[in-house]
């Protein structure tokens, strides 16, 4: 074989060979597994080899066996073990190949692999290992699929596949939910417009630059995201004759993304939806996770469906046309996410990261993976309504004219953390927003009874009450809380 092989990398325990054979059976061959031919060479298991020569020793035979696999692969499928990639001669052979990451969690990876291979036997130090090997796991894959469920690499492999016609540098991230998976694609020049049956949807700020000449154009901005534009969207779509053979294609930010995907839910009972976000807002949150809507004069976002993606499809470049004020608000959307993440995500954003691909696949992987657990908000997807509740609240008091939507939920965010009884986190996240132009003090002019008022209007309220999304730490977020009207009043006072 002289082309390049499809190779499965990731931790113990996340399935890579059993995912090799499956995806080996769609092509009608046999895999190869690195393992399986190291054992071979050395005449013994992997676990003996370690316990009676070590690991160093291990790592030395592991490298020349995969070097040789890579350089000639006996198949077109090849699994490697978890510590395969740590030589910089295996990470230099994988450039030639289309690399996948099996993306586990540390509970299931244990589950598989814990006490049962020889650096699975304390779990501490296995949760360091884990979180010491995702970066540069994530750095060397083409592809990332979730490992928890076996059938998304067989239901991702198309997608893995028509990665050899991506541009240069195209990532593609596997979202899987209970109703389905879809492709997100990010990278520049990913975004291939006009798609073929598709008809799109933009506003008349980003349709003259993207869309294509026949596109459906909306006006701009939150206040247009109507019942009555909506009409006038489904009557576009039936008037270009648009069928369950073709899709709508929604080209723009946040308010168009929501209501081309809620067109697309009710259309002919449903017609499938390809999200180009080209807001900051849009590319690291609204774009993924299904939800669509258009807002009523009662409440934002009070009509709509959860209607997953046919794929997602990022071109960072496209933040370059977006004026400064659109992109900073996109930045809260961002902070929100690191505070949800915690961790590496949040260490890079309080650092003043760049916003670039790697910052938007982080947040969009965050995202990802609390839909994947949660789809329709029964419990863990209630985590992304931090800052959201006193942030709509107020585009909602205040006719979603005055504020952006970032701009909303940066003063949501404070107002959560202030209610959190976290002042030091509150004070960095005030400077974070600060430095990207956001606003972190509400006019004096706006009626902060009317936004109090608006907060138990929060869609997400069950049984009359709100549940509130407040913070322990960067990581550690905590939902269906209760809080008092004096502490709403204060938090607010102190906006």
């Amino acid at each position: 074989m002289s082309g390049p092989a499809l190779v499965f990398i990731g931790f113990m325990g996340a399935g890579k060979t059993s995912a090799a054979r499956a995806v080996a059976a769609e092509f009608d061959t046999r895999p190869a597994d690195s393992d399986a031919l190291i054992e071979a060479r050395l005449g013994m298991s992997i676990e003996a080899w370690f316990e009676s020569r070590g690991e160093r020793a291990f790592r030395d035979e592991e490298e020349a066996a995969v070097l040789a696999l890579l350089e000639d692969p006996p198949s077109p499928v090849i699994s490697l073990g978890g510590g395969a990639v740590t030589s910089e001669r295996v990470q230099e052979a994988l450039e030639r190949h289309t690399v996948v990451f099996l993306d586990v969690d540390s509970d299931t990876a244990w589950q598989r692999a814990g006490g049962r291979r020889p650096l699975a036997r304390d779990r501490r130090r296995f949760d360091e290992l884990l979180a010491q090997r995702i970066p540069l796991y994530e750095r060397l894959a083409d592809a990332i699929v979730p490992a928890a469920r076996r059938e998304s690499v067989r239901a991702a492999l198309p997608s893995v596949r028509s990665l050899a016609d991506a541009p240069p540098g195209t990532k593609l991230v596997w979202a899987q939910t209970e109703s389905g998976g879809y492709p997100v694609l990010v990278g520049e020049g990913v975004v291939r417009l006009p798609v073929p049956g598709g008809v799109a949807v933009s506003d008349e700020h980003v349709g003259p630059l993207y869309a294509p000449g026949d596109a459906i154009v909306i006006p701009a901005g939150e206040a247009h995201k109507t019942l009555t534009v909506a009409e006038g969207v489904l009557r576009g779509l039936a008037a270009r004759g648009l069928d369950h053979d073709g899709r709508v294609v929604a080209v723009g930010g946040g308010v168009v993304g929501d209501l081309a995907g809620f067109c697309a839910a009710v259309y002919q009972r449903g017609v499938p939806v390809v999200q180009v976000p080209t807001t900051l807002v849009a590319q690291v949150d609204s774009a993924y996770g299904g939800k669509t809507g258009i807002d009523l004069p009662e409440g934002k976002n009070y009509a709509g469906a959860y209607h997953q993606p046919a794929a997602v499809h990022v071109d960072p470049s496209t933040l370059r046309t977006l004026p400064p004020a659109e992109l900073s608000a996109g930045w809260a959307e961002v902070v929100k996410t690191a505070l949800i993440a915690g961790g590496d995500l949040w260490r890079r954003v309080r650092e003043g990261a760049d916003v670039d691909r790697e910052l938007i696949l982080a947040c969009a992987r965050t995202k990802l993976a609390v839909v994947a657990e949660d789809e329709r908000d029964a419990g863990r997807r209630q985590v992304l309504n931090l800052g959201h509740t006193v942030g709509h609240a107020i585009e909602t008091a205040t006719g979603y004219t005055r504020f952006r939507h970032g701009e909303a939920v940066g003063l949501g965010l404070l107002a959560a953390l202030t209610l959190s009884d976290k002042p030091s986190l509150r004070a960095e996240v005030a400077d974070l927003l600060a430095a990207r132009g956001l606003p972190t003090r509400l006019p004096v002019d706006i009626d902060r009874e009317a936004v109090a008022a608006a907060t138990s209007l929060d869609k997400k309220r069950r049984g009359g009450e709100v549940g509130w999304v407040l913070v322990q730490s960067p990581g550690d977020v905590k939902t269906g809380r209760r809080v008092a009207r004096d502490d709403l009043r204060a938090a607010l006072e102190e906006l």
